[in-house]
């Protein structure tokens, strides 16, 4: 079709409906001249046709599903990402949980021996002990040892993974606590760095 493209507009626009009356004039004498545009107009005019006239059929009400059933099903890893994609917040909120928890696991798990440092306090081997007629003023915290309390202590006394605490009573002035589970080390943990935390 060489015809000029307003022609080809205004064969849409008389299909479309749209086409004023001195339009429909032109386009009629030049598709009686134009055999190429009609042959043209003639094809839309059937396309259009044929859609007016499939438009009232419907799909079945379970078409959706059934169509739905027979797509191959999407891999798990793909449907993850997705969601990680979607909940960014989430996704980082996770990811500092295991590390996190990572990073607590490990520390319970390390067998180094640590104690809280006081001049008087004798360490032979992994026991720490408090010599009788000393009094420490602090809290002592033991990690993988055990204490022997044969003074005094003014404070708290925390044995983490001990096997051993020896003292006789009046000899602690605070709280004293055994830590041999992962549970209980953990809230140990929590608590001591929420204090730490506070005090700043």
């Amino acid at each position: 079709m060489k015809c000029p493209k307003h022609v080809e507009e205004m064969i849409h626009k008389y299909l479309d409906g749209d086409l004023h009356e001195d339009e429909g004039r032109e386009l009629k004498k030049h598709l009686q001249s134009c055999e190429d545009c009609k042959a043209h107009y003639q094809e839309l005019e059937k396309a259009v046709a044929f859609v007016k006239s499939i438009s009232h059929v419907e799909a079945p009400t379970d078409f959706t599903q059934k169509v739905l059933e027979k797509l191959p099903k999407e891999k798990r890893t793909v449907s993850t990402r997705r969601w990680f994609r979607n909940h960014p917040f989430f996704s980082a909120a996770a990811l500092f949980v295991i590390l996190m928890t990572g990073s607590l696991f490990a520390s319970y798990e390390e067998s180094q021996f640590s104690v809280t440092k006081y001049d008087n306090l004798v360490v032979d081997n992994r026991t720490v002990i408090v010599p009788e007629g000393e009094t420490v003023k602090g809290d002592i915290t033991v990690k993988n040892g055990d204490i022997k309390i044969e003074g005094k202590v003014e404070g708290n006394v925390t044995v983490i993974n001990g096997d051993q605490y020896l003292a006789s009573a009046g000899q602690v002035t605070g709280e004293v606590e055994e830590i041999n589970e992962l549970f209980e080390w953990l809230w140990y943990e929590v608590k001591s760095t929420l204090s730490e935390v506070f005090k700043q």
